[in-house]
């Protein structure tokens, strides 16, 4: 605990920005991308298949808040999982909530977890996800959501939660690329089972895999995300900062945080892996 609690004092000494963007360009407003003390994944345990134990179930070693030097209060421990203790009030309520990440950031990998969610309930995997700041109404600096930066893989209720019939296709249901590709076969099992992840990021090529099924592929940096982002919500007419992020997805170095999002909902995570590839 003591190794932890340092981990978080240095991460706080250690915050700075090491992207600005000036410019306005189309709308674009002024950002900073912020860089923090990373864990040391030598600390990590790897697994008999290689993997790397980004959580075992019994500590929340090496998470934190987006934006935070410390986990938010409503993610806790339960029964050998990740638990967030939703308010039911939607994403985002409350000091005591917010999306977590976990605290160093990766490039070429195969990300592997399982989740349940609460009947009706919203949550998402992020991935190659970073810390954006821009300028309030007094000049101070805040924390952009972290899906303005990163992709999205949907974790819902798709029988109950009222996402399920937006977007197009079904692009807004359970392993989906949110709003932008549908999971295809939809092989989801409903509230309060487990769901298997996987997602593979390897140089630009990423894929969702479902339930042991693989349900997406896409390839980031190329004409065709640029036109799906164009597509979806995070279009340049209508949110030209997210498009700008996303259309450089990882930033410079193509690599970013892993992510887990506080919609609201009571969700439960465990079994989370990663296998770095070079």
């Amino acid at each position: 605990m003591k190794k932890v609690i340092l981990f978080f004092a240095m991460a706080a000494l250690l915050m700075s920005a090491v992207s600005c963007k000036n410019t306005n360009k189309g709308g674009v407003p002024e950002y900073k991308v912020v860089e923090a003390a990373q864990v040391d994944l030598a600390d990590f345990p790897v697994d008999e298949e290689g993997f790397i134990v980004l959580f075992d179930g019994t500590s929340t070693k090496g998470w934190r808040g987006y934006g935070k030097e410390a986990l938010p209060s409503r993610w806790t421990l339960e029964d050998g999982c990740l638990k967030f203790n939703g308010t039911g009030t939607g994403e985002g309520q409350t000091g005591e909530g917010g999306d977590v990440i976990f605290a160093h950031q990766f490039k070429n990998f195969t990300l592997e977890m399982e989740w349940k969610i609460s009947k009706g309930g919203n949550s998402g995997i992020f991935y190659l996800a970073k810390e954006v700041t821009t300028k309030d109404e007094n000049g101070n600096d805040r924390y952009e959501p972290i899906y303005i930066s990163a992709p999205e893989y949907q974790v819902l209720d798709n029988a109950n939660h009222p996402d399920a019939l937006l977007g197009v296709d079904g692009n807004r249901q359970s392993a989906s690329l949110y709003d932008m590709i549908p999971a295809v076969p939809q092989n989801q099992h409903p509230y309060g089972e487990w769901n298997k992840v996987k997602i593979l990021v390897y140089k630009g090529t990423v894929v969702h895999f479902q339930n042991d099924e693989k349900v997406l592929e896409y390839h980031l940096w190329t004409p065709q995300w640029t036109d799906m982002l164009q597509a979806s919500k995070f279009s340049q007419k209508d949110w030209p900062l997210a498009f700008e992020l996303l259309n450089n997805c990882g930033g410079e170095n193509h690599e970013g945080y892993i992510g887990l999002q506080d919609h609201g909902d009571d969700v439960w995570y465990r079994n989370i892996r990663i296998k770095l590839m070079d």
